[in-house]
């Protein structure tokens, strides 16, 4: 592999060296979308960046040419606590692979060091941190590279949502060792992000890869935030009975209590935040890789470098700050292709904390102002009455489906719109009168109250009842209202001042006072009808989709069978039961039913080293069945397009891709 393949010059080698390399080690037979473009420059010698959604198959591009480039492929992600996973999955491919963090003992960094300089190895990961020790650079001047990986190198963005501050040195790559390609790869990032990456790890000749950031199996939905934990334990049952997911909280403490309420009704759950000792955090990881239908609940310390393919949901109770850390998050669902859901619930008390955390953040005005940039994109998804799959795609500049997709909320059951011009004179005028006539200044609860024209005691110790608002707006319910409140902010027709979150007007609430400026939005959904939004219609459609990536009845005993036969395989070998097979692969496996060892070979996904180790563990398993249903016998035929009809992309399923992973931290 890294070391003896060799390169030519002449037309087609390169080519076909890659191919028989994704044949032979990955069992696949094409690459799929630009993975072959990326993988024959990046062989040439040639620096790219490249910009793949996730599960698309990123880290084919640049595992490849690490084995057919002469050397050892570096790859600097900061993922220490899953570097061993990542190596036993390498491993269990045939590929030669080591890390080095420090996790190791002197020892065991030693043999690394050793089979490094020796060309024993295909891949060596690194955290970048490792890369500032001048130890490290001599080790690696001492020995061949064949090319640099850069993955999650979204990291290096001070503006993004994972920014490393160690990613900043990684220029000197490319200044030390002129001559050895670059590739640097992310799952997301725009068009400013993506200059800031070309811009900072000095890589101006890159040739730039950039795929659809659309990932078409996960259904996105945003439903109104009333009892967020009762809200999801409704959505799991109903949908999502016995899935592993990942449910994502702003803060620690809400992590630690939702999961003990989920853990209360009878769903497994376990948390992960930065509170939590190295220990604790660690066995969760390693029981949500390792186990079926487990659900961690955590901050955004927990997600990246997790590469569990059968995620089937991904829940926010809390807004996300920015659309890339919300499609970073949701991207973790279903990175085998079947259907999957990104759910959220968000609420008018989302906009107001938001808020004023960019305000008291101990960033410059040019920090608060991006931060703001960033909520105001992610608002404008929230509340958007078109499809938010376009929505998400059109951020990341590119085109939408003009029709919709099909499998996102606004496109299943379509909101109703309405002209909120006076609803909103009615909030904003109450705002003036307060701080005009009164010179004070409240939050959304008292503003609604006296909108309703409720009596409360707050109400009457401040006088509000004697306002000529009070009492105005009954034509609208208390939940109506406080969704105007939402959407005014949503649009920047009233601001949040504070440490109390008082509302205040902005320049553009003038207009709507002056009737110069008309305020379309969304129509709050009445709660039955939420309710059948969310299992009614779009649960149909998911489980339509689902029902299409079935296998048939009469091959789910084989399946299962599978299934067991793998969990008894990684819990003996003590790796995920996705480093043996993905599901996809089981699937395609009794769809064929093999009768041989040979056939078997004909699966895409079972390359050489694992048809050696496990296919006659397979055979038998299939052998000791009742034998392949009528009109599911095996035939020449039959598996010959290894992996034709698969879901996903190459390298997204036996090959889970490497990711790079935060300092742990809530961010609160």
């Amino acid at each position: 592999m890294g070391g003896t393949g060799g390169i030519s010059e002449m037309p087609g080698t390169i080519d076909s060296e890659a191919l028989a390399t994704l044949h032979r080690v990955f069992g696949y037979e094409a690459f799929r979308g630009e993975q072959e473009a990326v993988i024959d420059h990046v062989v040439a010698g040639g620096d790219a960046v490249v910009l793949m959604p996730t599960g698309g198959g990123k880290s084919l591009c640049y595992q490849i040419p690490s084995l057919v480039r002469p050397g050892t492929g570096i790859v600097v992600s900061p993922l220490i606590a899953l570097m061993q996973d990542q190596v036993d999955a390498l491993r269990a491919l045939g590929v030669r692979a080591g890390f080095m963090n420090s996790t190791q003992d002197f020892d065991e960094r030693r043999v690394v060091e050793a089979e490094y300089l020796s060309g024993e190895l295909d891949l060596l990961y690194l955290a970048p941190e490792r890369l500032r020790l001048d130890s490290t650079l001599d080790l690696l001047s001492r020995g061949k590279i064949s090319v640099f990986a850069i993955d999650e190198a979204h990291c290096v963005s001070q503006w993004g949502h994972d920014f490393r501050p160690d990613y900043l040195t990684l220029s000197l790559l490319g200044e030390r060792w002129p001559d050895v390609p670059r590739i640097a790869l992310t799952a997301t990032a725009t068009h400013a992000t993506h200059q800031e990456i070309t811009q900072r790890l000095n890589m101006p000749t890159a040739r730039h890869f950039v795929a659809s950031f659309d990932r078409p199996n996960i259904q996105y939905r945003i439903v109104p935030k009333a009892d967020p934990k009762k809200q999801l334990l409704s959505f799991l049952r109903e949908e999502h009975a016995g899935d592993a997911g990942i449910v994502y909280c702003l803060s620690r403490k809400s992590v630690e209590a939702t999961a003990e309420f989920l853990s209360r009704n009878g769903i497994e759950a376990v948390p992960y935040h930065a509170g939590l000792d190295a220990g604790t955090r660690a066995a969760h990881q390693s029981r949500f890789l390792r186990e079926d239908g487990l659900i961690v609940v955590a901050t955004i310390a927990f997600g990246m470098g997790i590469d569990k393919p059968d995620v089937r949901f991904v829940a926010h109770l809390d807004l996300p700050k920015s659309v890339e850390g919300y499609y970073q998050e949701t991207g973790r669902a279903g990175r085998d292709g079947l259907p999957s859901t990104a759910w959220m619930a968000y609420g008018l008390n989302d906009v107001i904390q938001q808020r004023k955390m960019i305000q008291s953040s101990e960033g410059d005005e040019a920090f608060r102002r991006r931060a703001a940039a960033h909520l105001d994109s992610m608002l404008a998804l929230c509340e958007t009455a078109q499809c938010r799959r376009g929505q998400l795609l059109a951020y990341f500049g590119q085109d939408p489906d003009p029709v919709g997709c099909g499998n996102c909320d606004s496109c299943l059951t379509p909101p109703e719109t309405w002209d909120g011009t006076v609803a909103a004179q009615k909030v904003l005028s109450t705002v003036v009168r307060l701080q005009r006539e009164r010179g004070q200044k409240f939050g959304a609860v008292q503003i609604v109250d006296i909108l309703l024209g409720k009596r409360t005691a707050k109400v009457i110790q401040f006088d509000h009842d004697q306002l000529s608002v009070f009492g105005i707006g009954d034509d609208l319910s208390e939940g109506e209202w406080r969704g105007v409140v939402r959407q005014l902010l949503a649009q920047g027709l009233l601001a949040v001042e504070g440490d109390y979150g008082t509302l205040v007007l902005t320049e553009a609430s003038g207009a709507v006072l002056r009737q110069e400026r008309e305020v379309p939005l969304r129509k709050e959904p009445k709660k039955a009808a939420a309710a059948r939004s969310a299992s009614g219609s779009g649960r149909g459609e998911r489980k339509a989709k689902a029902a299409a990536a079935e296998l048939p009845e009469a091959l789910v005993p084989a399946f299962e069978a599978l299934r067991a036969w793998r969990a008894e395989q990684a819990r003996e070998q003590g790796v995920p039961a996705y480093v043996i097979f993905h599901d996809a692969t089981l699937r395609e496996i009794v769809t064929v039913w093999p009768t041989s060892v040979a056939q078997l070979g004909g699966v895409g996904g079972v390359g050489e080293k694992k048809l050696v180790t496990y296919g006659e563990g397979v055979i038998e398993v299939l052998a000791g069945l009742d034998g392949a249903p009528a009109g599911e016998a095996p035939s020449p035929e039959r598996g010959a397009g290894r992996g034709a009809d698969r879901a996903t992309d190459p390298g997204a399923d036996d090959w889970p891709e490497m990711h790079a992973e935060p300092e742990p931290e809530d961010w609160i």
